[in-house]
């Protein structure tokens, strides 16, 4: 018989053990018995709560976006001025929770994953609708009429700034990728 009151906490410990999976592995080829090892169950029990593999992979995708989202907007909250905004947003998406090795692993494997399935592909799109919702919203009375495209270059170096991270195999580095995307932001205002 289920241990009543279990399952969030069980389906928590899964997410969260498919992150370290995946940064551990560099790689979405772990098992889903790697996987419930880490979270310490049964594979039974993890294809139980999710089904497979793949829903255990959108679920540790929607933490992470959720704590993205988080980050974004307490700093939405903190910031002062339309380019405290955009600095806010750039910052939050190299904060700590969000840019460190098995996140950004999993982030290079979503991107993949959104290529073939569509709740990913669907997740993804809702991820850089918000990136440039944030981004225009911020950037409107410092660029005007060009707020669209500067936010999409912004967002573009964001997600660029990932790929290559992911592909380094060293710590992320929080302040060299903000700088690198503040310097596209000073030359975008210097415009």
């Amino acid at each position: 018989m289920p241990k009543v009151g279990m399952e969030p906490i069980r389906r928590d410990a899964l997410v969260r053990a498919t992150i370290a999976e995946i940064g551990r592995a560099g790689t979405l080829d772990v098992t889903v018995a790697q996987i419930a090892r880490r979270a310490g169950m049964s594979a039974a029990l993890a294809h139980h709560y999710f089904g497979g593999k793949e829903q255990i992979f959108l679920a540790a995708m929607r933490h992470i976006l959720t704590l993205y989202g988080a980050e974004v907007r307490g700093a939405l909250a903190a910031a002062e001025g339309p380019e405290g905004r955009v600095r806010a947003v750039i910052r939050a998406s190299f904060s700590e929770g969000s840019f460190r090795r098995e996140v950004v692993s999993a982030w290079l494997h979503f991107y993949v994953l959104a290529q073939t399935v569509p709740e990913a592909r669907r997740l993804l799109a809702v991820y850089q609708r918000r990136l440039r919702s944030n981004l225009v919203a911020a950037l409107r009375p410092l660029v005007g009429h060009r707020a669209g495209e500067v936010a999409d270059r912004l967002g573009a170096m964001i997600d660029g700034v990932y790929l290559r991270q992911a592909l380094v195999g060293r710590a992320p580095d929080r302040a060299a990728a903000v700088r690198l995307v503040e310097g596209l932001l000073a030359a975008e205002l210097a415009r």
